[in-house]
């Protein structure tokens, strides 16, 4: 990292379950920035590739440019001396050293926003998300609706067989669910068919 800047640094944490606007969100506050003339640096993690390589593309195809890192520390060797804003979207992608990056990086007058998914598929704790939550000095807790009784839902329920905690996917593999409808795992969508049809 080319430190040089200092003072003013600070976290903002934009959690929530899938469909929820996390990245919608993330662009929104990045292009204000840039609307008032900061510099700004965005990273994801190289792994996302669903609708980009190189752009950060939320659910309603709202797009920033991004650059993709293999991991967490790469992202202080990415940024410049002269950034203002450091965002990252899919933080739940990276290992837990994404903490000490963050706080370097707000230590020498980084704001630094990232988007993640704060509870995995069996609606466990997603790390590094509740730890950045404990630090951060700004959080923006999103939610969805469920697609099965219309209420915010902040579960992101897989709908498909796999035992495998990092599943990338949209539409198809998930759905978002309130605390009464989420099956915490994989839904038997088979069974859920049968109800809705009697």
């Amino acid at each position: 990292m080319n430190i040089a800047r200092t003072q003013g640094g600070w976290i903002e944490v934009i959690c929530g379950g899938m469909f929820s606007g996390k990245s919608e969100e993330l662009i929104r506050r990045i292009r204000r920035a840039q609307i008032a003339k900061q510099r700004v640096q965005v990273f994801k993690p190289v792994i996302d590739t669903r609708y980009a390589e190189v752009e950060i593309v939320s659910h309603s195809n709202m797009r920033i440019e991004s650059e993709p890192v293999t991991t967490a520390i790469e992202i202080l060797d990415r940024v410049q001396a002269d950034t203002d804003v450091v965002g990252v979207d899919e933080g739940q992608f990276f290992d837990n050293k994404l903490i000490d990056v963050c706080n370097r990086l707000a230590n020498h007058g980084r704001r630094v926003i990232v988007a993640g998914l704060d509870l995995d598929y069996l609606g466990q704790p997603f790390e590094p998300i509740p730890q950045l939550l404990a630090i951060a000095e700004n959080i923006t807790k999103t939610s969805a609706i469920c697609v099965r009784c219309g209420h915010p839902a902040n579960f992101s329920q897989r709908i498909v067989e796999s035992a495998d905690r990092v599943l990338l996917g949209a539409l198809g593999l998930y759905e978002p669910r309130c605390r009464s409808c989420f099956i915490p795992g994989v839904a038997q969508i088979e069974e859920t068919t049968a109800v809705e049809k009697a």
